[in-house]
C-alpha cells in the first residue's frame, strides 16, 4: 500500500512539472555561449539612444548575442570597442582564416590604416572561408581609411562588397558602422568625408540592415564641431586623464581612440546594435 502510495504521487509530481511554467527552466538561449540562430532582426540606426537601450534589455536577452556567430573586423578604435565591450561582459574571442568564430569574434586587418581597398578584399576573404557558420559581419573602417579624395570610390567599394557577400552567403546579415571620427582643432582632417560616408551608408542600408552610428555617439549627437564639422569630444576620446586601453594617448590633433572609460558607454551602443541584427 505504501508503495502503490508513493508512486503515485511521483507520477502526479511528474505531471504538475510538465504542465507548470513556474517549473520550467530558464530560457536562456546561450548562458554559456552555446550557438543559437539569431532571429529575424530589426533593422534600423542605433545612435545615442542605443546606449540606454541595452542598459534596459532584460541579462537573458543581452546574453542572446553570446550563441550568434559574430565576425567582426577592424583596426584601432575597433579595439577600443572591444575593450569596452568585455568591460560589460561580453567579451570577443579571437577568429582568423583557419579559426572559426564562435559566437562574437574579431581580428584585426593585416591591411594598415589608409587602405580600405585592401581592408574590404581581406574581409570578403574571412567571410567567405566562414560562410558556413558566419551569422552577422560587421566590418569598420578606420579614421585614416576615408578622405574627400577617395570617399566616392569607398562608396560604390562597400556596396559591391555588401551585394556580393549577401549573394555568396546564405542568411547573412549585417552591422554597418559608421566611420570614426578625429578630434580637430585647426582643420577638418577628413571629418567631413567620415561623415558624407555615414549619411550615405544609412541612406542605403538603413531598411535592410543595422547602422551603428557611433559618429553619433562620439560626437554627443553633433554637439562637438570644428566650425561644421563634426568631431570626437574631448570626454570621449583618448587623453593623459582617460586614455584607451590599449591604443594610448592620442596626439593632440588628428587621431580619435576611445578613452577606457568612454568605449565602455560607447560599447553598449555597439553590443545593442548586435542584437537588434538577431532579434
Amino acid at each position: 500500500m505504501k508503495k502503490l502510495l508513493f508512486l503515485t504521487l511521483v507520477a502526479g509530481a511528474i505531471a504538475c512539472s510538465k504542465s507548470d511554467p513556474d517549473n520550467s527552466v530558464d530560457a536562456d538561449p546561450a548562458p554559456n555561449g552555446e550557438q543559437s540562430a539569431p532571429g529575424k532582426g530589426q533593422p534600423g540606426i542605433v545612435g545615442i539612444s542605443g546606449i540606454d537601450a541595452w542598459d534596459k534589455l532584460a541579462l537573458t536577452e543581452k546574453n542572446k548575442i553570446k550563441g550568434w556567430n559574430v565576425i567582426f573586423m577592424h583596426q584601432s578604435v575597433g579595439g577600443d570597442l572591444e575593450d569596452g565591450a568585455e568591460a560589460n561582459g561580453f567579451k570577443f574571442e579571437y577568429f582568423d582564416l583557419s579559426t572559426a568564430p564562435k559566437g562574437p569574434s574579431g581580428n584585426v586587418f593585416s591591411a594598415s590604416n589608409g587602405d580600405p581597398m585592401g581592408k574590404m578584399a581581406e574581409f570578403k576573404k574571412n567571410v567567405l572561408a566562414h560562410k558556413a557558420n558566419v551569422k552577422i559581419a560587421i566590418f569598420k573602417f578606420g579614421y585614416a581609411d576615408i578622405n574627400d579624395t577617395n570617399k566616392e570610390h569607398v562608396k560604390v567599394a562597400y556596396k559591391q562588397l555588401i551585394d556580393e557577400l549577401r549573394t555568396q552567403v546564405s542568411g547573412i546579415r549585417f552591422v554597418h558602422i559608421t566611420p570614426p571620427l578625429v578630434y580637430i582643432t585647426s582643420k577638418d582632417d577628413g571629418n567631413a568625408a567620415k561623415v558624407n560616408v555615414a549619411q550615405w551608408m544609412k541612406d542605403t542600408f538603413k531598411d535592410r540592415d543595422v547602422i551603428y552610428e557611433l559618429e553619433e555617439i562620439e560626437s554627443n549627437n553633433g554637439a562637438c564641431k570644428l566650425g561644421n564639422v563634426l568631431r570626437i569630444c574631448d570626454e570621449n576620446r583618448s587623453t593623459a586623464a582617460c586614455s584607451s586601453k590599449n591604443q594610448g594617448v592620442d596626439a593632440a590633433e588628428g587621431q580619435g581612440h576611445l578613452c577606457e572609460k568612454a568605449a565602455a558607454r560607447i560599447s553598449k551602443g555597439f553590443l545593442m546594435s548586435i542584437y537588434n541584427a538577431g532579434k
